[in-house]
């Protein structure tokens, strides 16, 4: 069974948190402070722990860092904090993905499914096999792309892109993270870089382009590959 660990001081939204979760089967264990819910993730080694950052003794970003210290298992953060900088901050302190409040009961489902499918298909999804999105498939092991059997000719850049997304699937990943696993560098305008080569990615492996299954924006932060449900 999953285990998930809800990290929240207002006893309201720890309740929603835990109905979501168990309503899709998992088991939940609850913290109301930064103390408990350290001494709760090491006890219990969640599969997920869902976040709140405003806890009553310490920031959430500092129990992000500290589980960061000794565990890879994934961090879904709940913020009320709304500025692009803010969210990029956490994300680069280790959280995988975050939800801003207030939030559906649906996305928040959506979002821990997709960071447990990350997780149980390790770091780099699709690297034994073809990850098969649809019609498409991509092997991260042969660095191919296919549609219908056909090849998807790739530039060296959209391929070390699209291997950056892929290998995060689930994870939110900021515009400064990407340009840095693609370009290897820490000047230029990383924005108008990425939204240069996402759109040609998209382009190349969307069904429609405009409305975008697989590579989704978040808005001043960054892109997310979503894993579909049926992947192998």
């Amino acid at each position: 069974m999953t285990t998930v660990l809800v990290v929240e001081d207002e006893t309201s939204i720890r309740s929603i948190v835990r109905a979501a979760v168990e309503s899709d089967g998992g088991r939940v264990f609850e913290a109301a402070t930064a103390a408990s819910a350290l001494e709760l993730a090491r006890r219990e080694r969640p599969d997920l722990v869902v976040l709140d950052l405003g806890l009553p003794d310490r920031d959430g970003l500092e129990v992000c860092r500290e589980i960061r210290r000794w565990s890879a298992m994934p961090i879904l953060v709940l913020s009320a904090r709304h500025s692009d900088q803010e969210k990029a901050a956490l994300l680069d302190a280790g959280a995988d993905d975050y939800l801003t409040k207030p939030f559906s009961t649906l996305e928040l489902q959506a979002r821990v499914r997709a960071q447990l499918r990350r997780a149980r298909m390790g770091p780099v999804p699709g690297g034994d096999a073809p990850l098969a999105a649809g019609r498409l498939a991509i092997d991260l092991a042969r660095r191919s792309v296919t549609r219908d059997d056909a090849t998807v000719h790739l530039t060296p850049t959209e391929w070390e892109l699209l291997r950056a997304l892929v290998a995060h699937a689930g994870r939110t990943m900021t515009h400064r993270q990407l340009f840095d696993a693609v370009w290897g560098r820490h000047h230029g305008d990383a924005q108008q870089y990425l939204r240069v080569y996402v759109a040609n990615l998209r382009r190349k492996l969307e069904a429609d382009p405009l409305r975008p299954t697989l590579i989704h924006t978040e808005p001043g932060v960054g892109y997310r590959f979503e894993l579909p449900e049926s992947a192998t």
